[in-house]
């Protein structure tokens, strides 16, 4: 696309006028290279293009004696990511109150800028922080609610926002209305059908994950909001696995709130993520650590939380400008490929035994694939494709059911998807020992 390839020319020319650390000269050279093979062509027909996703592999410096499979847990930055990172973690020791806090500690304003703009808000909504769980407890948290007020749940939300709603449960006295969900949930009018027949004139919030993080589901945020809004019911979106995932913007969705991690799908430093609070929200919902009380109206009264490194959330710009540069559905569409192209051939060649519990496509959900396998230990097969094979992937065991969870990413070949089905196949058919 020429509107990409003029972008991609632009980090070039920049980084040459101003010796700014956007992009290293090697970074910038891969990135034109691959832009130069991809031309014009729709997301769909560089999907399987390994001329095109070699050039972009090549700027993660890696140990390909392993194979990576959990990018969901946290992904590995672009080296010129983490060199941006050293580079300003080095620069403030020399002089840790004056360079950190006066020279850097200020550009965190372009980075919020830049992430206000691809997520569709204004600034004055972005909150720069560390993770989703510090974004969503920021949200569970900050609300003021009542004894006996309702909090709608599934009973496969992350553990962590579940516990953090638990602590609340034990502390002020608010009800938890579980929802069960089939898995994977029959469609998206099903999925709010639940939601709906759990709400009552007690219920204050909803709680929804934009894409499971234990099928990779995408959730109907946008109806969830619809239904919730007209009875004054706040929803709380825990995006963590959804932002640079695949394309959305906060209109698209609709929500008042949402929190993500960064160091997934950006592929940002680890130790970074954003909260969105809707302007008029901002006054009413308390921060996890107290602001000033001039603060009481401002986003930046989220990120009071003590002394921090610059380093690490003002390299975000540099791994959004790399997502920008690959644009994000070429992004969704290679992670689809990978994750058809490993599930397809697993179900079809397990004899019947492996099941999947994401649906799989062209257009269904993203690089989350989780695989149920009849009469297999979930955690003894995960330790042996690890200790047998260096394979990294991430075993579930829910009350529900029990799955292995596979996230590829940009930086995977087609070789090691393909390294990993024929090694599975084998686990399955020969069993633990091959």
């Amino acid at each position: 696309m020429t509107d990409r390839r003029a972008f991609v020319s632009s980090l070039a020319a920049t980084a040459a006028t101003f010796s700014l650390p956007t992009f290293n000269a090697r970074a910038i050279r891969r990135l034109v290279d691959a832009e130069d093979i991809a031309a014009s062509r729709p997301a769909a027909a560089i999907a399987d293009d390994e001329a095109y996703w070699a050039e972009i592999q090549r700027a993660f410096d890696l140990d390909r004696t392993m194979i990576n499979l959990n990018n969901g847990g946290c992904s590995p930055a672009p080296t010129h990511v983490l060199d941006q990172m050293i580079r300003d973690l080095k620069f403030s020791n020399e002089l840790p109150v004056e360079h950190m806090w006066s020279v850097l500690e200020p550009r965190i304003e372009s980075v919020r800028r830049e992430l206000a703009r691809d997520f569709g808000c204004d600034p004055e909504e972005m909150a720069i922080v560390r993770n989703a769980s510090e974004a969503n407890e920021t949200m569970i948290f900050g609300l003021d609610l009542q004894r006996g007020d309702e909090v709608i749940l599934t009973t496969q939300n992350y553990p962590r926002m579940i516990n953090s709603w638990k602590q609340r449960e034990r502390r002020d006295g608010i009800v938890i209305k579980w929802v069960k969900l089939d898995t994977p949930p029959r469609s998206a009018a099903y999925y709010v059908d639940q939601i709906a027949a759990a709400i009552t004139p007690r219920t204050k919030v909803i709680e929804t994950m934009h894409i499971s993080f234990m099928t990779g589901y995408i959730a109907p945020v946008r109806q969830i909001v619809e239904l919730a809004r007209p009875k004054g019911i706040q929803v709380f979106v825990d995006g963590a696995h959804a932002y640079a995932h695949f394309p959305f913007t906060r209109d698209e969705l609709g929500c008042d709130y949402y929190g993500t991690s960064l160091h997934k799908w950006l592929m940002a430093p680890i130790g970074t993520g954003f909260l969105y609070v809707r302007r008029d929200r901002i006054k009413s919902h308390w921060p996890l650590m107290a602001g000033a009380v001039e603060q009481e109206d401002n986003i930046r009264k989220y990120e009071e939380i003590g002394t921090h490194p610059a380093a690490n959330h003002n390299a975000i710009a540099v791994a959004l400008a790399f997502h920008h540069s690959i644009g994000a559905e070429r992004k969704i569409a290679r992670l689809r490929y990978l994750r058809d192209r490993w599930a397809k051939r697993v179900v079809a060649e397990s004899g019947g035994r492996a099941r999947m519990l994401t649906a799989i496509g062209p257009n269904e959900n993203g690089a989350i694939g989780v695989v149920s396998v009849d009469g297999v230990d979930i955690g003894k097969l995960r330790d042996w494709l690890l200790t047998k094979h260096r394979i990294v992937v991430t075993p579930l065991v829910h009350a529900e059911f029990s799955g292995l969870r596979v996230t590829p990413n940009v930086y995977n070949t087609a070789d090691e998807i393909d390294r990993f089905a024929e090694t599975l196949l084998a686990g399955i058919k020969k069993g633990l020992t091959v």
